[in-house]
């Protein structure tokens, strides 16, 4: 689920644009993607758009143009609305259960709207002097009302790394405790104060599975709104893959799978779970894997 090329026009001209959102809000021709706790409503594996006039509670952010150039906005509801009862051939469903079932396009104004929804509901205060804030830019920034200092919505970055043999047939992964030992993936950890992002690779992946690298490429990112993260995929290879250890805290099992083993797993026959098709990880996994089979 990664996005090499934006298909989302954010239209970042119209945030500076006095009164936009009120003008966007009473176009009838301004289509809405409505948020609440985390989900949103898909019809036919599309996300569905509603008019703006049908949406009565929620907190509202410009999140650009349509293909078509009709503006898209974002109405983070509340959990306890009752107003967006949906049809029945409706659904409300979150990232992790949509998976591979949208194109690119339709994911990246999924995570989008995923994530802002989460910012403007979790950030209402100034983090400098606990001040109330009010929302900007068309809900991209919040002004603090006590100390007029400016806030935009964070993005946290985290590497996510596919570790293989030297040879290349075999690919380390690991158990996470929070999975009680059921799923297998691949290791991943924030970038810490001061760290670039190779360095992030050499020092998670030592922490967590006892290995050193030899080499580390970059492959691709993936936005991931829970909260607010940015994961930055790479693939690396171990200099000495007998030293794989768990830590025993965060990974409770590390354990080299061959290619073999990874395509049995990837077609749900075993031996271990692997990520859902939402995740990076799951595309790691899969990059290395047809890379020779």
């Amino acid at each position: 689920m990664t996005i090499q090329r934006p298909s989302l026009d954010r239209a970042a001209e119209l945030r500076e644009e006095p009164g936009a959102m009120e003008r966007l809000r009473g176009d009838a021709g301004t289509r809405v993607i409505v948020v609440r706790e985390g989900r949103v409503r898909v019809v036919d594996s599309s996300l569905l758009r509603v008019a703006p006039d049908t949406v009565v509670d929620a907190t509202w952010a410009l999140l650009g143009r349509e293909a078509d150039g009709a503006a898209l906005l974002l109405a983070a509801a509340p959990p306890e609305t009752d107003a967006l009862d949906a049809a029945p051939d409706e659904i409300w469903l979150g990232l992790r259960d949509l998976g591979g079932r949208i194109d690119s396009g339709e994911s990246e104004v999924l995570v989008t709207a995923i994530a802002m929804a989460g910012w403007l509901r979790d950030a209402p205060f100034c983090p400098t002097c606990g001040g109330g804030t009010e929302l900007r830019q068309a809900g991209w920034s919040r002004r603090c009302l006590v100390c007029g200092r400016d806030h935009f919505p964070r993005t946290d970055p985290a590497v996510i790394v596919a570790v293989e043999s030297r040879d290349g047939e075999r690919l380390l992964l690991g158990a996470n405790a929070n999975w009680g030992g059921r799923m297998y993936s691949c290791f991943a950890g924030f970038v810490e104060a001061g760290e670039s992002l190779e360095a992030t690779v050499h020092r998670e992946i030592e922490e967590e599975s006892g290995v050193r690298l030899s080499s580390v490429r970059y492959v691709s990112s993936q936005s991931w709104p829970f909260p607010r993260s940015l994961m930055i995929g790479f693939r690396a290879v171990v200099d000495d893959e007998k030293a794989a250890l768990a830590d025993g805290e965060e990974i409770i099992d590390v354990r080299w799978f061959t290619r073999s083993e990874i395509s049995s797993a990837l077609a749900g026959q075993g031996p271990v779970g692997l990520p859902g098709p939402a995740s990076i990880a799951r595309a790691l996994i899969i990059d290395w894997y047809e890379e020779r089979a």
